[in-house]
């Protein structure tokens, strides 16, 4: 029987692991491709700001959404419609041409994508109680992963001059199937035990917010950071450091690289040396990209200094998640759901502030702002420290015994 256990729990891993790597791609699709996408739909520099910010305010009802839908199905069921339906929105994109059209489809990319995110962090962190040990840096190490994959693809598009309706929909075409396949293997009762029932109890109930406020603040900031890179890396190369379109995608792909590198070896860094040393150690990193980026004299420069960055910032989120388990191990999913909140602050400030900072000065100065805050997450590094509670000792004592 715990054998069987055991296969599931690699099963359900597994597939988890596809989910975070699919909607790395289709996150990438839709970043690396603002140029095309304000070309098509006549959307100007000042306008963009205001449709990037729409999208993490309803990013955040979409998470807060998924809260009481945990409470009411699970975690399992949640991710099972909303990642089909993210890829859907994404070909949504594509097809239109009128600014309606674009506003329709980014918003239900921003409420899906909410859900979409909570949901699979609450399994992720759900899954890492169940082993007993850090492994969430290996899902959003293929989240990365997948960046790479899209953003590769969304070069070939410019290349090759697809336009979106192509690009795009060719994408949903393929993302939808699998992620439907992957959906068959998330893990449910049968794998966590007890953590359904006690997931949808957390979600009914209330926890502190000022234990979380510190991670809270951590989060935003990392997300300020990762959405001026999502955001503005590839016009910062495009219409500051003259790089053709096709080039300039490499910052994004170098970012996402540089990602998957340090999220790829980051739990062994955390289980070696602990999370307070590798998350300042991250921020102090990921400055310098920042500064890297802003003193760039050639588009070269630039995608070295945004791969610097992803390798700083690369532990900061996931650890962010893993800390907020350890605070409530009881009510993981729920502390989840409220610091994925901040994921969306973190992207409705930083899109607004580059854009704002840029249309003010130059991409230069505004690449400063985020660089500072990130050094603000030092102070913040002793929350991330483990502090095991009695309650999270039998999540641990009842870990299987799978070492790979």
């Amino acid at each position: 029987m715990q054998q069987e256990i055991t296969a599931r729990l690699r099963q359900a891993r597994a597939a988890l692991a596809v989910s975070f790597l699919l909607q790395g791609i289709t996150f990438a699709l839709l970043v690396t491709c603002i140029p095309e996408i304000q070309k098509q739909y006549g959307l100007s520099d000042s306008l963009l700001p205001v449709f990037l910010a729409a999208v993490p305010i309803l990013a955040g009802v979409g998470s807060i959404g998924s809260e009481q839908l945990v409470k009411r199905t699970s975690a399992r069921a949640v991710l099972r419609v909303v990642q089909p339906a993210v890829c859907l929105t994404l070909a949504g994109v594509g097809l239109g041409d009128a600014l309606w059209q674009l506003g329709l489809a980014l918003g239900a990319f921003g409420l899906l994508v909410g859900a979409l995110d909570a949901s699979m962090n609450m399994l992720g962190v759900g899954l890492q109680h169940r082993y007993g040990r850090s492994i969430m840096l290996g899902f959003h190490a293929a989240f990365s992963l997948g960046g790479i994959v899209g953003a590769a693809i969304a070069g070939i598009g410019a290349h090759y001059d697809l336009g979106l309706t192509t690009l795009f929909g060719g994408a949903a075409g393929v993302l939808i199937p699998l992620a439907l396949l992957a959906g068959t293997r998330f893990a449910g009762r049968a794998e966590l035990g007890d953590a359904v029932r006690e997931a949808a109890e957390a979600a009914a109930r209330s926890i502190p917010w000022k234990p979380l406020l510190p991670l809270c603040l951590a989060m935003a900031v990392a997300y300020i950071a990762d959405a001026s890179v999502s955001n503005y890396s590839v016009k910062y190369l495009t219409d500051g450091l003259h790089s053709p379109e096709d080039v300039a995608k490499l910052s994004y792909l170098g970012y996402m690289v540089a990602m998957l590198l340090g999220r790829t070896l980051g739990d062994r860094g955390v289980q070696r040396w602990g999370a307070v040393p590798v998350v300042r150690t991250g921020a102090a990193v990921a400055a310098l990209g920042f500064a890297i980026a802003a003193a760039a004299p050639a588009p070269w420069a630039g995608i070295a200094g945004f791969t610097v960055l992803g390798l700083g910032i690369c532990a900061i989120i996931p650890q962010v998640f893993a800390a907020g388990g350890r605070l409530f191990p009881q009510d993981s999913d729920a502390a989840v759901a409220r610091l994925n909140l901040f994921n969306y602050v973190g992207f409705l400030v930083g899109s607004p502030l580059v854009g704002a900072v840029a249309d003010a000065s130059s991409y230069r100065l505004a690449l400063l702002a985020p660089m500072l805050l990130v050094l603000g997450i030092l102070p913040l590094g002793a929350h991330f420290a483990p502090a095991p509670t009695a309650a999270a000792r039998p999540l641990r004592e009842s870990a299987p015994a799978e070492t790979s």
